[in-house]
């Protein structure tokens, strides 16, 4: 069997599969059952200052349902923790203690000035928790209080209580960045220059999932009102997957261990992430929906996949697609490929015809034989490779794109002479 173990930052545990700051780590309860079920670690969720409690509002959740999948995405406008805080530091001590191999890192959120960061670090060191997370990507509730996505949109903030938690704690420190920024990198940065021992991405996107339209408030409705909340789910996975390629790529963060979050739902999808560069992965949105058990899946699925494919650890394919990942202008303008269609498993449907016809180029044809058979070929010399056709076919296999030989060598925007730049 590979091995699943996981060193991040420092923080061991012995699978990469951790649960994120959210309501599932908001208890002793929840975080021992997950322990129990198989989980590697969770991210306590986040604690705030003692002071006035934090209320929460009913309802909470809200979700977007496409083609019979239930929350393909889910919005959420819950705050940090409303339980005080010196109950989640004796439970968060008692789990550490009981389960001393598992990853125990506690999310913080406090407000931007280093006395209330040391403060609230220093009762914290005092659990034997591994390592901290930074929230600095909550859009809803605490950035209107100056907190969460309202710091981390501010590169500078970040790299100033980036410091200070380095400077006031020995505990590894994981960035957690907001997505509701014009370009990731900024962010991460800002974190790697105050000392950040890692990043976390993506916290939730700022969202309305849906309106009613018999009360013609958000969803989900606080008495006929609404407000944008945090995405998550499968549906903001390939934004996630974008952004961490972005900081696994960039010179200036190269080697800045990621832990990765959005949309991660089975083995494949933490696979991806690992692939590009994660040291370990966070999943919420999937046990929400599940429950703990899945772990069993994620487990399995990804040991399974790791010995067929040879990879006896989690660092043998780690960061492994992150040089396959360029700028589009760097991409091969003569890689060439056209549509193949295998007749013995056409069912005559005519969606890649239809698709092609009505909104692409033209280049797949129909015709009827004499028995009344429906056949559609691909138009070689219209086919520009485009992959339409074999997107929306139901049946696997029955479409592929062949690569086409045209013997031209490797060319890029900057070589081609239609480029106005080109020296």
């Amino acid at each position: 069997m590979a091995d699943l173990s996981c060193n991040i930052a420092g923080v061991r545990s012995p699978n990469p599969f951790w649960l994120a700051s959210a309501p599932p780590t908001d208890k002793q309860y929840n975080v021992e059952r997950a322990f129990e079920a198989g989980w590697g670690g969770v991210v306590w969720k986040t604690l705030g200052e003692p002071g006035p409690p934090i209320v929460n509002v009913c309802s909470r959740y809200g979700s977007v349902d496409y083609n019979g999948t239930r929350m393909m995405g889910l919005n959420n406008i819950e705050l940090i923790t409303d339980r005080p805080l010196e109950v989640n530091l004796a439970e968060i001590t008692a789990v550490k203690k009981a389960w001393p191999d598992r990853a125990m890192v506690v999310s913080l959120m406090v407000p931007c000035n280093e006395k209330a960061w040391k403060d609230i670090l220093k009762a914290v060191e005092q659990t034997g928790c591994d390592g901290v997370e930074l929230n600095f990507g909550c859009p809803h509730g605490m950035s209107e209080r100056g907190m969460g996505s309202a710091v981390g949109q501010v590169p500078e903030y970040i790299q100033d209580v980036t410091g200070w938690c380095k400077q006031h704690s020995d505990l590894p420190v994981f960035v957690k960045l907001t997505p509701n920024i014009t370009d990731i990198r900024y962010p991460a940065r800002a974190a790697n220059a105050g000392g950040a021992d890692a990043v976390s991405l993506i916290n939730t996107i700022n969202s309305i999932t849906s309106v009613n339209l018999d009360s013609f408030s958000p969803e989900p409705s606080v008495g006929g009102k609404g407000a944008h909340g945090g995405y998550c789910g499968p549906a903001v996975k390939p934004i996630a997957l974008s952004m961490v390629s972005e900081i696994a790529r960039d010179p200036e963060t190269a080697g800045l261990p990621i832990s990765g979050i959005g949309g991660i739902s089975n083995w494949r999808d933490a696979a991806e992430f690992i692939a590009l560069g994660c040291g370990s992965v966070q999943v919420c949105t999937a046990a929400m929906h599940y429950g703990f058990k899945i772990i069993d899946d994620l487990v399995d699925g990804l040991n399974n996949w790791m010995d067929d494919k040879g990879h006896a650890n989690l660092e043998a394919f780690r960061g492994k697609a992150v040089p396959n990942v360029t700028n589009w202008n760097e991409l091969d303008l003569n890689y060439k490929t056209i549509a193949s269609i295998d007749h013995d498993k056409c069912i005559e449907c005519g969606l890649c015809h239809i698709t092609c016809e009505d909104t692409s180029h033209q280049a797949i044809g129909r015709r009827k034989d004499e028995n009344g058979k429906r056949w559609y070929e691909v138009i070689e010399d219209e086919c520009v490779g485009c992959n339409l056709c074999y997107l929306v076919c139901p049946v696997e296999d029955c479409i592929t794109m062949v690569e086409v030989d045209n013997g031209k060598p490797y060319m890029n925007w900057g070589d081609h002479p239609n480029n106005p730049m080109r020296n």
